[in-house]
């Protein structure tokens, strides 16, 4: 047995590798809980607030958790890698029928199911399609990201922040539709135009064509289809409805469950300690603790002075901006709501250009929503590396551009 000198050598030498390994966003989310945490400690933010806070986030928690082992055992079991197949052969080569392929994929995954499925199910579907047809994966991933949030206003179920906004206005979901058609079409064409410009285009991804891969052999059906059946029966609750937190968080929960008693009974060497997703989790924990703290201290005031009192374009473009600002400096929920409670309650298309500035505007942090989030997570797991500097350039000038041709849609529609 090795001497105790040994034994804390060897214990410094892998927390020092532990601590290289950890990446900038890593620094951040740790450094913002410890942030957090002083609050609470400081009394800035009282213990009952933390409290409620987080039991507000628990579900939540439980949400990412399930998902992320779900989605994770499901790329395990080659589900997505034969989805990717699929639709490189469909395309035939053809980068502009892929890319027509992709947009159509995300924006209706988006739209039907939500964002943040869009985030956690499509984006390793994209990253195996890029593997498997042996093209570069930065454009598939950036198709899902901008999507996920850009294609996020059609409907309630789109994103939670519509939810939020319908209940408030009082739109049915055919209403809401109705009255965001013209919006989500606007920044569909302006995230089309510069997904195809920014990465896309002949210059940016390298090659003219691309050679679709063969079909590969399943390499265990019961896992194959057990993960499948999971990410179905997943699907089909948002679908039939599940969109409350507790609800979501065990329905998801549930598909996790199945898939890890397959693996299990199948394979027990994937079932690994990588599976959990802590930094999402420590995360979500930090905002929530964070952001109440700045709600008492001035951020509630400071949207009002931002968001002004007028339902015409001035005041619809201040509200968009100001909300898909402060969503990519803290996170598109918070920032919902903080600029909800500062929108009139009579000015209907002041309150739903906020929708749209925290649901388009959050494309330009890694921490805007929790979609990008959980695409960057997978990129992590993926070893793709995302450009941190094009990441924030190019998502600028969507945000802006998008934001103000879904606003301007949303006025001369109305």
């Amino acid at each position: 047995m090795a001497d105790p000198g040994t034994l804390l050598r060897r214990a410094a030498s892998a927390t020092a590798r532990g601590a290289r390994s950890f990446g900038v966003l890593d620094r951040i989310r740790i450094g913002l809980l410890a942030l957090g945490l002083l609050f609470v400690a400081t009394g800035l933010l009282p213990a009952a607030d933390a409290r409620a806070s987080l039991d507000r986030i628990a579900p939540l928690l439980l949400f990412l958790f399930a998902v992320i082992v779900l989605a994770e055992l499901t790329k395990e079991a080659g589900v997505f890698d034969a989805i990717a197949q699929r639709m490189a052969r469909v395309g035939r080569g053809d980068y502009a029928a892929l890319f027509l392929l992709c947009v159509a994929f995300a924006a209706v995954n988006t739209v039907f199911l939500n964002l943040d499925t869009t985030a956690v199910l499509l984006t390793p579907v994209m990253l195996a399609l890029a593997a498997s047809a042996r093209v570069a994966p930065l454009p598939l991933a950036m198709t899902t990201v901008w999507l996920a949030n850009t294609a996020s206003l059609l409907l309630p179920v789109s994103n939670l922040t519509n939810l939020l906004a319908a209940d408030r206005v009082a739109l049915q979901t055919g209403a809401f539709a109705a009255r965001m058609w013209a919006p989500q079409l606007a920044v569909l064409a302006v995230t089309m135009a510069l997904l195809w410009a920014f990465f896309w285009r002949r210059g940016m991804r390298g090659a003219d064509r691309y050679d679709p891969p063969p079909p590969a052999p399943v390499r265990d059906r019961v896992l194959f289809s057990a993960t499948g059946l999971a990410c179905l029966f997943f699907i089909a609750a948002i679908l039939a409805g599940v969109h409350n937190g507790l609800q979501l968080g065990v329905v998801t929960a549930a598909a996790a469950l199945i898939a890890v008693a397959a693996f299990a009974v199948r394979d027990r060497s994937a079932l690994r300690p990588a599976l959990i997703p802590w930094q999402l989790m420590v995360f979500v924990t930090a905002l929530f603790l964070v952001v109440p703290t700045l709600e008492r201290y001035g951020l509630d005031d400071a949207m009002r002075s931002l968001v002004g009192t007028d339902d015409g374009l001035g005041g619809a473009l201040r509200a968009a901006f100001a909300g898909g600002g402060l969503a990519n400096v803290l996170n598109n929920l918070p920032a919902y709501v903080a600029g909800e409670s500062a929108v009139p309650a009579g000015n209907r298309d002041q309150l739903l250009a906020l929708l749209i500035g925290t649901n388009v505007g959050p494309v330009i942090t890694p921490w805007g929503s929790l979609a990008t989030l959980l695409w960057f997570e997978w990129c992590r797991r993926w070893d793709v590396k995302v450009p941190i500097g094009k990441f924030l350039l190019t998502g600028t000038a969507l945000a802006v551009l998008g934001t103000a041709a879904s606003v301007g849609a949303l006025l001369l529609t109305g």
